[in-house]
């Protein structure tokens, strides 16, 4: 497995090998061991997965406060997105700072999250199917979200106005508004 740090270090690309014949491919797109032979360690308790119909669908900018706080490690396994963190840990030099990175069926890459970003995609292509493990449980009152095109984040989503979206993400707080439940140091 490729393991790649983005312009945030704590946010990393994984790219699992494909063994590819006549037939498609085979790949292990998850490996306790191969990840921590790579330092990456985590304790993936749950897998998520979402649909969107119509490209153009904007998910995000969510978060689980801690203790629920979540790493999280997404993949597309069918259609595209353009995936986003947002380093949003008090007292962090890339506080406030974001990377986005294309995930698709085609390229395999997964991208992984840790406790501390805000995370958001953006649909390509229709029926976009997202898959992701999350390393703690789903908690309701820990739920929580930052607008997706708050201009004090200035998010290059590459799309024009019209993206579907939920009520929960129309309303979100401003990036301003908000207060961060975590801190840099305390993931």
């Amino acid at each position: 497995m490729q393991v790649i740090s983005t312009r945030l270090p704590d946010v990393r690309v994984l790219t699992p090998r494909r063994f590819g014949d006549a037939r498609g491919f085979f790949c292990e797109t998850w490996s306790r061991r191969r990840l921590e032979d790579a330092g990456i360690v985590h304790d993936f308790v749950q897998d998520n997965e979402s649909l969107s119909r119509d490209s153009g669908t904007l998910r995000g900018l969510h978060y689980q406060a801690p203790p629920f706080a979540q790493t999280k490690l997404v993949r597309v396994v069918a259609g595209a997105v353009l995936d986003v963190a947002v380093d949003v840990r008090r007292g962090s030099p890339d506080y406030g700072r974001w990377v986005s990175v294309e995930l698709s069926a085609e390229n395999g890459q997964q991208l992984l999250i840790p406790r501390g970003f805000l995370h958001g995609f953006l649909t390509c292509a229709p029926n976009t199917h997202v898959i992701y493990k999350v390393d703690s449980y789903y908690n309701a009152e820990s739920d929580g979200g930052v607008l997706w095109n708050d201009p004090d984040l200035g998010i290059d989503w590459g799309q024009p106005a019209g993206v579907l979206l939920s009520d929960k993400d129309r309303v979100a707080p401003r990036f301003a508004d908000w207060r961060s439940p975590f801190r840099f140091g305390d993931e």
